[in-house]
């Protein structure tokens, strides 16, 4: 049997793969299929479970690795990401690491897929059908809320300079699944820049900070509400964008805030 992964690679699966993986999110799910010790590497941003990884090499960031230090772990396996990690870091790892495994997952019904593919590759396969049974629950959950209105909502990652989420990400497919829609911004890129305008204001029913990778507070929140005049939320960066297991509670996340008071 194979796995095919985000680029179409077909992977065997391999009960004694020794995996380095480049992506925090991914990093959790793996521990909790039961991996963690077969994970011989991690970035320095891979904290959850704290108990687990702590005990797990460091390489670098997802984007700044050590290639030596990799080498010198001798992985099998290297689990990356389109959106975290650099296509020219890779190709290097890859001239040493014979597997690589490609993510991508873009909704949050992906993290499916992404489950089975870890457990399938890394001979996990009972636990990731577990762990799919419980993501099916809470999604099942979400879905039978009552249908808020629909907002647009503007939700961002950065300042200096401001930077947004387009429609064609795993944040805004969240947003969308409680009624709420991103606004076209000029840039067309994933993550676009953008600068305040009375323009954009108008088309906006308020905005989300979002607590990373930029590190905004209720002070930032609270400074942005009043020179904007629209409500603006502080929401938890964990839970609206990372997949794998934190989906989990990134449903249940979601589902308060579409049971809160109308935000919008």
């Amino acid at each position: 049997m194979h796995f095919t992964d985000a680029l179409g690679t077909q992977h065997t699966p391999d009960p004694a793969a020794r995996i380095v993986s480049l992506v925090p999110s991914i990093t959790e799910l793996l521990c909790d299929l039961g991996l963690a010790g077969q994970l011989v590497g991690r970035t320095g941003f891979c904290i959850h479970p704290a108990g687990q990884v702590a005990s797990i090499a460091k390489i670098g960031g997802t984007k700044d690795v050590n290639l030596e230090k990799i080498r010198k772990l001798a992985p099998t396996h290297l689990v990356v990401n389109i959106d975290e990690n650099d296509k020219p870091t890779v190709e290097a790892l890859a001239e040493f690491v014979p597997n690589i495994v490609v993510t991508h997952p873009l909704a949050p019904r992906d993290n499916l897929a992404l489950a089975r593919l870890m457990g399938g590759i890394f001979c996990a396969g009972d636990k990731a059908e577990a762990w799919c049974a419980d993501f099916e629950a809470e999604y099942a959950a979400l879905q039978a809320l009552p249908k808020g209105r629909p907002a647009t909502v503007l939700y961002c990652i950065w300042q200096d300079p401001w930077m947004s989420i387009s429609a064609d990400t795993y944040i805004a497919r969240m947003m969308a699944e409680i009624g709420w829609s991103v606004p076209q911004l000029g840039d067309a890129t994933r993550y676009p820049r953008f600068t305040w305008s009375e323009e954009l204001v108008a088309r906006i029913d308020g905005v989300l900070l979002s607590t990373e990778p930029y590190r905004f507070t209720e002070v930032h929140a609270d400074a942005l509400e009043k020179q904007i005049g629209k409500p603006v939320h502080l929401v938890d960066g964990e839970m609206m964008s990372w997949y794998g297991s934190r989906s989990l509670a990134g449903l249940r996340y979601l589902r308060a805030m579409a049971q809160s008071a109308q935000m919008f």
